[in-house]
């Protein structure tokens, strides 16, 4: 019996590529590690976010007392085949680094 003669067969190999295509769109953990530059200057890596996200939580940082930059985030490791991806990550999305600021006592 092939998929399409189950009851929901259909419905469910539509589904399953949806599925493996969301899987692909995921970041990588290439594109989710911290800058290694960043790392080694003192900054610890927060999170990824949308750029206005990213403003919001840097004020944040902030007014807590911590230097924040928002990078654009590391394509390394993406499907090089899916430009479109890339580009709207590289607009789109900032990884938050933060690091104690070093004008205030700790």
């Amino acid at each position: 019996m092939s998929a399409e003669d189950r009851p929901g067969g259909k419905a469910i190999e539509t589904l399953a590529g949806v599925v493996q295509a969301e899987g692909r769109r995921v970041l990588t953990e290439a594109a989710l590690a911290p800058d290694p530059a960043r790392v080694a200057a003192g900054w610890e890596r927060r999170f990824v976010a949308d750029s206005r996200r990213a403003e919001e939580a840097m004020a944040l940082y902030q007014s807590l007392g911590f230097e924040a930059v928002a990078d654009p985030v590391r394509l390394e490791g993406m499907d090089p085949e899916c430009r479109d991806c890339q580009l709207v990550i590289f607009l789109q999305f900032r990884t938050v680094y933060t690091r104690r600021n070093r004008d205030l006592p700790p």
